[in-house]
């Protein structure tokens, strides 16, 4: 079975490893191409898109693909409706692999935003975490009041926040590190996207030890497309499709 591995998680390098050594699979990675020096994966990958829907479609009838597995970021909504409607017209099995999100808790502060732009119009503080990656800079853009901590993988690009200071880091994070790094520069408010998982989690711990708001930005709606939460999961559905 040929498989197309939408990927850029690490619920996707965690299925690419363990289809990697199984003979009745034939593994083709794929990553956006934003970070340029991404995790290795165990399998071969391609870069770069695929030209959208049509580019997509044209690819998997090519490349002779036998199902489509997307394992990519939960915000990566675009390559993911590429995804649903390029296996619709080709006639490819699709699933989705997607982590839960994070659940507010007790002691938590949070405010579920729709997107970053009503963020940026809500932040109840003056000292922003901006940990929203590097590609969502621009909806902070305008604001010359508030200073920003921006963390991101690689250094980001203009537009950004004329008052920052950048910070590069990959998760995963500790809770220690990043309660010295919110006190160290004395952050009153965290902004940051659903993602879901572990790697990144510990920003919340830190924020509710030191009473913090958190701006949190909910995911894009999901897709229309049969959906696990898990690895485990994903492998189970792709066993089954192989059984039939």
């Amino acid at each position: 079975m040929r498989v197309l591995l939408l990927g850029g998680t690490a619920e996707a390098r965690r299925l690419a490893g363990e289809l990697a050594g199984r003979p009745e699979y034939d593994v083709v990675g794929s990553l956006a191409g934003r970070v340029a020096a991404p995790a290795s994966a165990p399998v071969p990958t391609r870069i770069g898109g695929f030209g959208g829907v049509d580019g997509l479609a044209a690819w998997l009838e090519a490349e002779r693909i036998d199902v489509v597995v997307d394992a990519t970021h939960p915000f990566a909504a675009r390559i993911t409706r590429s995804a649903v409607v390029a296996a619709r017209r080709t006639g490819v099995p699709l699933l989705v692999l997607r982590r839960p999100g994070w659940a507010e808790g007790p002691g938590d502060d949070w405010r579920r935003v729709p997107s970053l732009e009503e963020a940026a119009r809500r932040l109840p503080g003056d000292r922003v975490f901006l940990a929203t990656g590097r590609m969502g800079l621009a909806a902070f853009a305008h604001d010359h009041e508030r200073w920003y901590l921006v963390r991101s993988v690689e250094p980001p690009a203009p537009p950004m926040p004329p008052r920052a200071q950048v910070v590069l880091g990959r998760g995963p994070f500790t809770v220690d590190g990043e309660v010295a790094l919110m006190r160290e520069h004395r952050i009153d408010v965290l902004v940051t996207k659903d993602s879901g998982g572990e790697a990144t989690a510990a920003k919340l711990v830190a924020a509710r030890r030191l009473r913090v708001p958190v701006v949190m930005v909910d995911r894009p709606p999901a897709p229309d497309a049969a959906t696990v939460t898990s690895t485990d999961e994903a492998l189970t559905w792709l066993f089954r499709l192989t059984a039939d």
